[in-house]
């Protein structure tokens, strides 16, 4: 998967000056969105002088929980007084929510800095859209000289961009089915690819309550220690529509966590957060944990918003094991009226199979095209599969803001509308809900 494309000749003196203006260049710098592989990120961050990272670092690998944990890990850590630089992906309306320092999203004047710096290093050398936004975190995180960093995965972890820093923590959560023609079409393949943010003789925290056993042999192998796994190191226990958390404390003791209601947080990535914090000579304070909940609540991740009489949730599940947890999610509280949906997804997911997990909880589906986005699956082709499964659909529109809209005409007091399927899906509601439209 390494490649050794150069980049086109480039005009310094035409370098972009907004940071829109950057971003669309960025669009179009690289020949495929995806180029797996550490030899061009790597050479371009040496010459940055951007490794090895002076402070400790915890990377999130993981196919389903990866943001909701980034999300919490930053509250604790932030919340116990150390200035934290976080580097997340994709954004939902903001390119700057990639980047946070302080649970700030970082300026656009830092941004377009870091990219011109590395736009003059990288020399002939061609970044993708990703490793730019990698490298422009480091930067824009050395610069505000952050005391510890989380980095998020892009996709997979062995080759992506993040892993040319060593983390001081790998953090792994659930691993399931997605992005197979990248990671291989098991999750035994998926999470070898995964294990590769693991390092010799520093912790490991697995919140996958079944995790693959190629993750535990790849743990094993590289010497990664200790290693805590949920429902072993560390777990959840469930009783009504509350939990109470168990964690493994530094001395091995048994740390409890106060009982929490649920939240939008999945209570096993909030322990696997926790855990992590541990690992990294975080204090335990049960408070704490509890004011960092509430804090957190990540955008998009089975967000409830109340609309007078109306609940919207807004989820970024888009895989089939996603869509099994925010239907979960619905399950926790009462409907009296009717739940509907507005849907999209992109070409390359298990559509039918997250239809199937939705388990006929919509009474109509509102289904969006793309409106320029060229990886969102064609509507009709997803009617297709809901009609094959008895569903109904009541209408397909445009764009997934259009969808929202036309959902949001259809409800009454008492509803429920559920938009999922993709990032693109959520951020055209987040979008009208901030304008209050």
């Amino acid at each position: 998967m390494e490649s050794n494309r150069q980049a086109a000749p480039k005009n310094h003196a035409s370098s972009p000056r907004s940071l829109s203006d950057w971003l669309c260049m960025l669009e179009t710098l690289h020949p495929n969105p995806i180029d797996l592989g550490l030899e061009r990120v790597s050479t371009v961050a040496a010459r940055l002088s951007l490794l090895p990272v002076a402070v400790p670092v915890i990377t999130v690998a993981g196919t389903n929980g990866k943001g909701s944990t980034v999300s919490l890990i930053e509250a604790l850590l932030t919340q116990s007084g150390r200035l934290t630089g976080v580097f997340t992906s994709p954004h939902l309306l903001r390119y700057n929510e990639r980047i946070r320092v302080g649970c700030q999203e970082a300026e656009d004047e830092e941004i377009v800095a870091a990219f011109s710096a590395i736009d003059t290093a990288r020399g002939d050398i061609s970044l993708t859209y990703f490793e730019f936004s990698a490298l422009a975190a480091l930067l824009v995180c050395r610069a505000r000289e952050v005391d510890v960093l989380v980095l998020e995965v892009g996709l997979g972890g062995r080759l992506d961009a993040v892993n040319i820093v060593d983390a001081q923590v790998a953090v792994i959560t659930r691993i399931d089915l997605d992005h197979q023609q990248w990671l291989g079409d098991s999750r035994q393949a998926i999470a070898a690819e995964k294990a590769g943010i693991m390092r010799a003789h520093r912790p490991v925290v697995i919140g996958d309550i079944d995790p693959p056993g190629s993750l535990m042999d790849c743990a094993q192998n590289v010497g990664a220690a200790p290693i805590r796994c949920l429902g072993q190191g560390f777990g959840v226990n469930h009783q009504g529509g509350q939990w109470q958390g168990w964690l493994m404390g530094a001395k091995g003791e048994t740390l409890t966590l106060p009982r929490l209601d649920r939240g939008n947080i999945l209570p096993e990535n909030i322990v696997t957060a926790v855990q992590a914090c541990l690992e990294l000579g975080w204090r335990y304070d049960a408070t704490a944990v509890q004011e960092a909940v509430v804090k957190a609540q990540p955008k998009g991740r089975c967000q409830s918003v109340s609309m007078g009489a109306i609940e919207l949730v807004l989820d970024v599940a888009h895989n089939p094991a996603a869509v099994y947890n925010l239907v979960a999610f619905l399950d926790l509280s009462h409907c009296s009226g009717k739940t509907i949906c507005v849907f999209s997804a992109m070409n390359d997911k298990d559509i039918g199979g997250m239809i199937d997990a939705a388990d006929g909880r919509f009474e109509a589906w509102f289904l969006a095209e793309g409106d320029g986005h060229a990886r969102v699956a064609a509507a009709d082709a997803i009617a297709d599969l809901l009609a094959a499964r008895g569903q109904r659909v009541h209408r397909i529109c445009h764009s997934p803001a259009a969808a929202y809209q036309a959902a949001r005409a259809e409800l009454g007091d008492g509803d429920r509308l559920v938009v999922f399927g993709s990032f693109v899906t959520v951020a055209a509601a987040l979008a009208a809900v901030e304008q209050g439209a």
